[in-house]
C-alpha cells in the first residue's frame, strides 16, 4: 500500500523534524518600530490579570518583512507595555501575519494572538511607509522619512507575555485552565535608522487599536534584525479573571455593534 500521508509518522521522522527546527539559520527581517505614550487608563484596561501596567503607558507597533526561504512573510505586532512578577515586557493585542504557516506555531504553541492580515513595509529612498491591515482597513499606518543612522544596540533579551488557552467545546469558558507564558527573544540588530514621521490609527471594529491613541511619540525606527525565542509557562491563571479578555484573540462579530469611543468623529 502506498504511504498514507495523514497516517502516523515514525519516530525517526519526528526526530528529523525536531532536529531541522533546531538548526534553522538566522532569519533576518526589515522592520519599522514605533513607540508612543498613550492613555494610561486605556493601557491598564487591556491588561488581563496578573499582568500590570508599568510606570509608563507605552504602546509599540512592529511592522516587518521577514526573509523566509522560499517566500517573504509579513509580520506585525501591536503591543502595550506590561509587567509580571518583577519582569517588564510587552503584551501584544494583535499580531497580523500574511501566511497561515506563521500563525499555527505561535498561536498553538505559545498562545500568540496571531491573525491573518496584510502587512506592508515600503521604502523609496528615505521615504518609508508601513501598515497593518485587516478586513479592508489599514488600522495602523506609520509613515515618515529616514533622518539618520542610529548606534546598533548590543544583543539583548526582550519578553512578551501571552495567555495560552482553548475555548470550551460547549461555548462556555475554557476546556482547560489557561496559562501565562513568558516568551523571551534574544534580538540581534545589524542596522538601525531613525525615522521622522507619524503614526496613524484608524477605526476598525475588529482591531480597535484606535482606543490607544498617540499622546506623545517616543520614536520611530527602521532596522534589520534577527532573533530567536524561548517560551515557558510561568503560572496558571484564573479562568474567571481571563474570560472577559478572551475576545481579544478572536474576531467577535458582536464588535460591529460597539459604539465609537466617546468624542470620536
Amino acid at each position: 500500500m502506498a504511504r498514507v500521508r495523514y497516517g502516523a509518522r515514525t519516530e525517526a521522522e519526528i526526530a528529523a523534524a525536531r532536529t531541522a527546527r533546531a538548526e534553522l539559520p538566522d532569519i533576518w527581517s526589515t522592520g519599522v518600530v514605533a513607540v508612543w505614550e498613550s492613555d494610561p487608563d486605556a493601557v491598564a484596561a487591556v491588561l488581563p490579570p496578573p499582568l500590570e501596567p508599568t510606570g509608563r503607558p507605552l504602546v509599540r507597533v512592529n511592522i516587518s518583512t521577514v526573509e523566509l526561504p522560499g517566500y517573504p512573510l509579513g509580520a506585525g505586532s501591536f503591543a502595550v507595555a506590561a509587567a509580571h512578577g518583577g519582569v517588564g515586557g510587552w503584551y501584544p493585542l494583535v499580531m497580523p501575519m500574511t501566511h497561515e504557516r506563521a500563525l499555527t506555531g505561535g498561536r498553538e504553541v505559545f498562545g500568540e494572538p496571531k491573525k491573518l492580515g496584510e502587512v506592508t513595509v515600503e521604502r523609496d529612498g528615505p521615504v518609508v511607509r508601513a501598515s497593518l491591515a485587516r478586513h479592508g482597513v489599514a488600522f495602523v499606518e506609520v509613515r515618515g522619512t529616514v533622518s539618520g543612522d542610529l548606534p546598533v544596540p548590543e544583543p539583548r533579551p526582550k519578553t512578551d507575555f501571552y495567555f495560552k488557552f482553548l475555548p470550551a467545546v460547549d461555548g462556555s469558558g475554557f476546556d482547560a485552565g489557561p496559562v501565562l507564558v513568558h516568551c523571551v527573544r534574544r534580538e540581534t540588530v545589524r542596522r538601525l535608522e531613525r525615522i521622522t514621521g507619524d503614526v496613524v490609527l484608524r477605526e476598525s471594529a475588529y482591531d480597535p487599536v484606535a482606543d490607544l491613541p498617540v499622546r506623545r511619540l517616543v520614536e520611530i525606527t527602521i532596522g534589520e534584525k534577527t532573533s530567536d525565542q524561548r517560551g515557558k509557562v510561568v503560572e496558571r491563571v484564573s479562568a474567571e479573571a481571563l474570560l472577559p479578555y478572551a475576545h481579544q484573540r478572536y474576531d467577535d462579530p458582536q464588535q460591529v455593534h460597539d459604539g465609537l469611543p466617546e468624542g470620536s468623529a
